[in-house]
């Protein structure tokens, strides 16, 4: 079986695909399989996978999330990555990796750097920490540039699998929907200090799409995301008062994103499901922020600006 399994959805980047699929073959560590799933592309982006040696599955197009489902259940390597194909790795990456597993933890974060599209880097140099419990590791991780990003760490597949871990399909940031339980619920977590991943925010991405009906549906799945993390942790008898405190947090800034009538809605839906109880206020600090929260999130963001 192979170390690493690296899985890479696949949806219309043909310009981007070879430089994704090349920082995998210039790895310096070989022991991996790559699984690509074709999302039911309609440009040229299939003809350039079939250039490289990789496992190639083609469905319909069904999104981002259903295709690393699908890549999860077709992996046989000891740890689980996730590439997207308009990002690319550095080519120590899986033997920096190699390196950092062997005290078996459940999960290795790695450090990224954003690259745009007239190539501007920008690194965030996190501070790394040894072997600790996701309810340790959680909040020293919601202090990082990036939290719930899927593909900023490695996941041992056994334990992904025994806790039957699945992106919500159908939805707009299935990330957050998932990865903050991934963590806290891990019995070890690590980071490394190494930047090993390049995220590419270009132009008419998912994330960077200003269509304001998609706008209100990623309020919408966030929210959605937001009632089913706090489900799920209520579930355990870890200490979550970080952890919803993140997702409050997200989920609350969020609705800023909101014209008037819709922001108005949201901000009432916020007060009956008690989400402003989820901030924390053990310090002066917080509770300012709570208020301001509680107040206005709209006047918080333009304060904090």
């Amino acid at each position: 079986m192979p170390k690493f399994s690296i899985i890479v959805p696949v949806y219309n980047v043909e310009k981007y695909i070879k430089r994704c699929l090349d920082s995998i073959k210039m790895q310096t560590f070989k022991d991996y399989e790559v699984i690509i799933i074709n999302d039911g592309s309609t440009d040229n982006s299939l003809e350039i996978i079939k250039d490289f040696p990789y496992n190639v599955i083609t469905t319909e197009n069904k999104g981002l999330s259903s295709a690393r489902n699908l890549g999860v259940s077709k992996a046989k390597g000891d740890y689980l990555l996730f590439l997207d194909s308009d990002d690319y790795i550095e080519k120590n990456l899986l033997e920096e990796l190699n390196n950092s597993i062997k005290d078996n933890p459940d999960i290795v974060r790695f450090q990224i750097q954003t690259v745009t599209d007239n190539n501007n880097i920008v690194k965030y140099e996190e501070e790394p920490f040894t072997i600790k419990n996701g309810e340790v590791a959680f909040p020293l991780i919601t202090k990082y540039h990036f939290v719930e990003l899927a593909c900023c760490y490695a996941y041992k597949r056994s334990y992904f699998q025994k806790e039957n871990f699945k992106f919500k399909e159908g939805t707009f940031h299935e990330d957050y929907g998932l990865i903050p339980l991934v963590i806290i619920k891990a019995n070890k977590v690590k980071s490394i200090s190494y930047i090993g991943y390049n995220y590419y925010q270009r132009t008419g991405s998912i994330m960077n799409n200003a269509n304001y009906e998609k706008t209100k549906k990623k309020v919408e799945d966030l929210y959605n995301h937001y009632l089913f993390l706090v489900e799920e942790i209520n579930k355990t008898e870890i200490n979550s008062k970080v952890f919803k405190s993140f997702l409050a947090n997200s989920v609350i800034l969020k609705i800023c994103e909101l014209e008037k009538q819709d922001y108005k809605e949201y901000k009432k839906k916020l007060q009956e499901d008690k989400v402003y109880d989820n901030i924390l206020t053990d310090t002066f600090s917080r509770k300012i922020k709570y208020l301001l929260l509680k107040i206005s999130p709209k006047l918080y963001k333009m304060i904090r600006k």
